[in-house]
């Protein structure tokens, strides 16, 4: 194994304990998938992230037989929409699934944020699209979650929880934190009489903004 593969075989294991340290997310139930050259590497399926080692990663090719596996473990049963959502965003070089608590509850109520403050931005859009919902692991669950992040780098899954899109693992991860965040935001906003909300010309111009400095690509 590559150097290089091994560093983000190990990082995609230290973001899944670090996410659960930080309460984004509970047990084995969030899964990371990362691009690598051809293919992706993901979570395996059921391995409590304090067992898991570097060669427990699956490896699935983007070309070839759909659903393709190489490894010791099978992948996490969410791999059709990580791997979906890749091969539909070139831009995309990780994505990260939870089951963070405050976007969940929205995921519950079926509720999508809106413009509540100007870190939406960082999502594309003035709103957090809301996925119907669909069974875990299926490709009806796959095809809501890519059109619910179609020009956006984050969604809420119906009953469910979140994913994050970014263009590396530190991105994504960022981006699931930020979305938490936001969550959290607008349902104790919802307890006091609602939010104001902010226009979609300025969150437009906020993310036109963010092309420019702290979010840009090195």
């Amino acid at each position: 194994m590559k150097q290089d593969e091994l560093a983000l075989r190990r990082a995609i294991i230290d973001k899944c304990r670090w996410m659960n340290a930080q309460g984004l997310n509970q047990g084995t139930s969030g899964n990371i998938s990362v691009r690598h050259e051809d293919r992706m590497l993901i979570t395996p399926t059921s391995i409590p992230y304090h067992e898991m080692e570097p060669e427990m990663i699956a490896s699935m090719p983007f070309e070839g037989e759909y659903g393709s596996w190489q490894g010791p473990r099978k992948p996490s049963v969410e791999w059709r929409f990580h791997f979906d959502i890749l091969k539909a965003r070139p831009d995309a070089g990780a994505v990260v699934h939870t089951h963070a608590t405050w976007c969940t509850v929205l995921a519950i109520a079926h509720k999508p944020i809106p413009a509540v403050h100007y870190m939406i931005g960082a999502f594309g859009g003035p709103d957090i699209r809301c996925a119907p919902y669909a069974r875990y692991g299926t490709p009806e669950l796959s095809r809501h979650a890519v059109e619910a992040l179609d020009g956006r780098n984050g969604c809420l899954l119906a009953n469910h929880g979140m994913i994050t899109v970014g263009s590396d693992l530190d991105k994504a991860m960022w981006l699931a934190v930020e979305l938490e965040t936001l969550a959290r935001q607008y349902y104790h906003s919802l307890l006091i009489g609602g939010p104001k909300l902010l226009p979609d010309e300025e969150i437009a111009g906020v993310v036109e903004s963010f092309r420019g400095y702290g979010l840009k690509d090195k």
